[in-house]
């Protein structure tokens, strides 16, 4: 009996461990050259519709919340993984490498441009993880384009 409860045990925390560490970010931060903007963006684009879906089926299911729990449960968790997912794209790949502080000095208006831009997105993320209120998931959409179009010039 002892066998069976300790393989039970290591077994519920494996369990435990595989599903609540972190995936590992977008980008190791050494020059790879792996990595394309084209690609992120996308990627960013990705995670933002994911998260409407995610809010949409929310809303859906919360119709009869005691039938449709584990599906709340997992529509839920999957929406705070891919705003999790953005704002970590933010801060690892953009803050951290590609906007350059030396742009700062050489044009200050589309260096704080795309700090802004890039902070909107953070909290407008954050607001995703907040809430299932589509205007923060469209708004999200919205400032990612206009990040790209500003990162691009």
């Amino acid at each position: 009996m002892k066998t069976i409860f300790k393989h039970s045990l290591l077994a519920a925390a494996a369990l435990t461990f595989a599903f609540s560490s972190q995936q590992v970010g977008a980008h190791c931060q050494i020059p790879c050259g792996i990595y394309s903007d084209d690609t992120v963006f996308k990627d960013l684009q990705t995670h933002q519709a994911t998260i409407l879906k995610s809010m949409q089926e929310i809303e859906k299911l919360s119709a009869d919340p005691s039938k449709n729990a584990n599906q709340l449960a997992r529509w839920v968790h999957n929406k705070e993984e891919h705003a999790q997912a953005i704002q970590d794209v933010v801060a690892k790949y953009f803050l951290a490498q590609r906007v350059k502080t030396s742009e700062a000095e050489s044009d200050q208006a589309a260096y704080v441009k795309k700090l802004t831009l890039l902070h909107k997105i953070t909290v407008l993320s954050m607001k995703c993880k907040q809430t299932t209120d589509l205007e923060n998931a469209k708004q999200l959409l919205t400032n990612i384009k206009d990040f790209e179009t500003a990162y691009k010039k």
